[in-house]
C-alpha cells in the first residue's frame, strides 16, 4: 500500500483511499502522482525479474511485443537489445504478478523465436517507471 507523504489538500484521495479495497489502493498512486510524494510501506513486497532472452529475438519486433504485454500488467521496467544477439528484460512489481507477465510474453506469438530463457530474481530496486523500450 502507498501512504501519502506531504498534504496536499486533496479530499477526494483520502475519500477514495478509505473506501478502496487493500488490493485497490495497492497501486492507486498512479492516479496521485501530480499531488504529492508517496512513499511505499516496507510490507509491500516486490520483486525485480531479469530475463536474457536468447534464439532469433531481434529483430522480429520482440521488444514490442513485450512492452504491448506490460500494458496488461502492473509491472515496471524495460526491455533492450544485446550486443550478443539475445535480449534483456527487466521487470518489478509483485513476484506473482511478474510471473505471469513473464507466462503471457511466451503466450504472445514470440515463443517460437525465443530458444532459451535465463531468469534471475531480486529484490526490487523502485528505479521504473512505467515500462519502456531501451534502444
Amino acid at each position: 500500500m502507498f501512504l501519502h507523504e506531504k498534504h496536499c489538500g486533496s479530499v477526494a484521495f483520502v475519500s477514495s483511499w478509505l473506501t478502496s479495497t487493500p488490493a485497490e489502493r495497492c497501486f492507486s498512486y498512479r492516479k496521485w502522482t501530480g499531488c504529492g510524494t508517496l512513499a511505499r510501506r516496507r510490507n509491500v513486497n516486490r520483486s525485480r525479474l531479469q530475463v536474457i532472452y536468447s534464439g532469433h529475438v531481434q529483430g522480429v519486433g520482440f521488444r514490442y511485443t513485450v512492452k504491448s504485454v506490460a500494458s496488461g500488467f502492473d509491472v515496471t521496467g524495460t526491455v533492450r537489445n544485446r550486443p550478443d544477439g539475445a535480449v534483456e528484460l527487466v521487470a518489478e512489481g509483485a513476484r506473482d504478478e511478474l510471473g505471469a507477465f513473464r507466462q503471457a510474453i511466451r503466450e504472445s506469438g514470440v515463443d517460437c523465436f525465443i530458444r532459451n530463457e535465463a531468469v534471475s530474481w531480486a529484490e526490487a530496486k523502485n528505479e521504473f517507471r512505467g515500462f519502456e523500450i531501451v534502444r
